[in-house]
């Protein structure tokens, strides 16, 4: 039986394009790694070379060490143009012994705002860690380390524009943003400790690969109905990871959008109502 996914790992090679960055991103160890480097005059940024149409995207990042403020390394999933679809892994920098800022976010049909950010529950600069993506047509789910940290469902039911048709590929960068990522904007980059470099590894993607407007998939509703499909169609957190999540969600949010009564003085989106877990 012909698989009704794409599956595809590892190799940057078969996987991925350096699309800018004048030499500063460069594939090593056979084409198992990757790296993205900044320095005062430009950072780096790599593309897949498929976009996709739900899925479950991984990637191992190890980040800049020491001093990274200002510094923006990113994993996110992006459409192209007006009212664009994203969902976004940003790494925020921070001055040398104070943790990295996760800021995750969701976009659809060109609207975000929907931002929660975290600190680790370890230092992400001294070793590789899994930052994975499910999406499908239900929920989005951010994992660490395959912990979930992060639910975004499917609102659509009560007016909530969720993601869902419009393909995306995976996005990866290194830039400045030091107007704004690291204490917003009160710590900027010291550009004596360039060039910053993140590094890329183990990128796997399980999901529908989008082609001249055809999917490699069957449609999600008849896709569901058929028994041995990968795990992020459906997937639904067990006892373990719900518990998980809430640990996550108790102990190393340091912000949440449905909780920002000074942004948000006219009230939260409605999303906020309906799910304890975003």
């Amino acid at each position: 039986m012909a698989s009704l996914w794409a599956a595809a790992s590892a190799n940057f090679y078969n996987l991925a394009d350096i699309t800018w960055g004048d030499g500063r991103g460069k594939i090593v160890d056979s084409g198992r790694g990757l790296s993205l480097s900044l320095d005062k005059f430009s950072g780096s940024g790599f593309q897949s070379k498929n976009e996709y149409l739900f899925g479950r995207f991984d990637m191992q990042l190890k980040l800049v060490p020491g001093n990274s403020a200002g510094t923006v390394t990113t994993f996110f999933l992006s459409s192209q143009g007006a009212g664009h679809d994203e969902i976004d892994f940003e790494f925020l920098g921070n001055v040398s012994g104070q943790p990295y800022t996760v800021h995750t976010n969701v976009y659809s049909q060109g609207k975000g705002d929907k931002e929660q950010q975290f600190h680790l529950w370890f230092d992400p600069t001294t070793a590789f860690h899994t930052y994975s993506i499910i999406w499908n047509a239900q929920k989005i789910i951010f994992l660490v380390d395959n912990s979930p940290i992060r639910v975004f469902n499917n609102h659509e039911s009560i007016g909530i524009p969720f993601p869902k048709s419009q393909p995306m590929k995976v996005y990866c960068s290194l830039w400045n943003a030091d107007e704004w990522a690291t204490q917003g904007g009160r710590v900027k980059t010291d550009w004596t400790h360039a060039p910053f470099t993140a590094y890329y590894r183990n990128f796997k993607i399980d999901g529908c690969a989008v082609s001249s407007g055809t999917s490699s998939c069957k449609s999600s509703d008849s896709a569901n109905n058929n028994a041995g499909l990968p795990n992020w169609q459906n997937h639904e957190l067990d006892a373990k990871g719900r518990n998980r999540l809430r640990w996550v969600q108790s102990r190393h949010m340091i912000y949440n959008y449905c909780a920002d009564s000074k942004r948000f003085p006219q009230g939260f989106s409605q999303e906020c109502r309906h799910s304890r877990f975003l």
